[in-house]
């Protein structure tokens, strides 16, 4: 009874020891992408679910949607998601301490792809007279919902256009706003997203729309100078039923971000999955806003510091 008792100790020993080890351990990802109806949440699913990156053994990705860019930012230094989507503009003010009403510094957030570029769009209808960002003072707005990069930016523009404080501002994700919209409950509604996006789509397909020239509103009042990561941006024309020219607008970086303790093994591991031939064609398929994924565009407008395991993977890339 007694060796039968030492043996049965032992072999829990042997199993503790296994399973108990670091680096033994499957890492869980968490994916911070975004609210319904945005881009942000498809990437983090669409990185859930391609086949390869479910059959490695050594972590697991689960997506997780959020509020977006800056709820990502704070959730991903404080290692409460370990993986995001954020705006370059953001992952780069918050690591300066230069975000809106918010001075601490998120360091913990560390660059690894470039995704895609995201530009402003303001939908309103086209009989509404609204002509400029100015046009919309009186007006009801969707404004992305709380937390979101939509949000901050939209925030951002409208405060130095000067009008952020003389419209109806009404806070809501994407496909709210387009509701909201079809049945006349707005004026307009601002989107920070790859285009097309199925927000306005289904916009489109309940009222005449168009959109509003947000290029030359910046160009005129220094917006470039005073924030130079965005860059002009044009959504071609007939994007979107209706709009049959192309609307000038600006643009900031969509970037896959980590936070700094996931393990270098991970985020290279990763990256080799999703930028081989077979990961961006899978990406591709899913949105036509990832058609310029890239190996080349891997380190395209990011101006703060990568993950390590990134770091490795673009230099053997040259890329970096």
């Amino acid at each position: 009874m007694k060796s039968r008792h030492l043996l049965i100790i032992g072999f829990i020993g042997v199993v503790s020891v296994v399973f108990c080890q670091p680096g033994l351990a499957r890492e869980r990802i968490v994916f911070g992408g975004g609210p319904a109806g945005g881009t942000f949440q498809v990437v983090a699913n669409s990185i859930q679910v391609y086949k390869p990156m479910k059959k490695v053994k050594a972590f697991r990705v689960q997506a997780q949607s959020s509020g977006g860019s800056t709820e990502n930012l704070r959730k991903t230094n404080a290692g409460r998601q370990q993986m995001s989507v954020l705006y370059s503009g953001h992952v780069y003010q918050g690591r300066n301490g230069l975000l809106s009403n918010d001075t601490r510094t998120y360091e913990n957030v560390l660059a690894v792809a470039w995704l895609y570029g995201a530009p402003a769009q303001l939908v309103v209808r086209k009989d509404s007279g609204i002509k400029s960002t100015k046009d919309l003072v009186g007006k009801k707005v969707g404004v992305g919902n709380a937390g979101s990069g939509a949000f901050a930016n939209c925030e951002l523009f409208f405060k130095h256009m000067g009008v952020w404080d003389k419209i109806e501002r009404n806070a809501m994700g994407y496909n709210d706003a387009a509701q909201a919209f079809g049945n006349n409950q707005l004026d307009a509604f601002w989107l920070f997203v790859g285009y097309p996006t199925g927000a306005v789509m289904m916009a489109a397909q309940t009222n005449d729309i168009a959109m509003v020239d947000l290029d030359t509103d910046a160009k005129s009042t220094g917006f470039y100078d005073k924030y130079p990561y965005f860059t002009k941006q044009a959504i071609p024309a007939n994007t979107y039923k209706g709009v049959d020219s192309d609307t000038p607008s600006f643009q900031d970086s969509a970037i896959w971000v980590a936070n700094a303790e996931v393990s270098d093994e991970t985020v290279y591991k990763m990256l080799s999955l999703i930028f081989s031939d077979e990961g961006l064609a899978h990406m591709k398929a899913q949105k036509n806003t990832f058609k310029d994924m890239a190996v080349e565009r891997g380190a395209d407008g990011i101006v703060t510091p990568f993950h390590p395991g990134a770091e490795k993977f673009w230099k053997e890339k040259g890329v970096l």
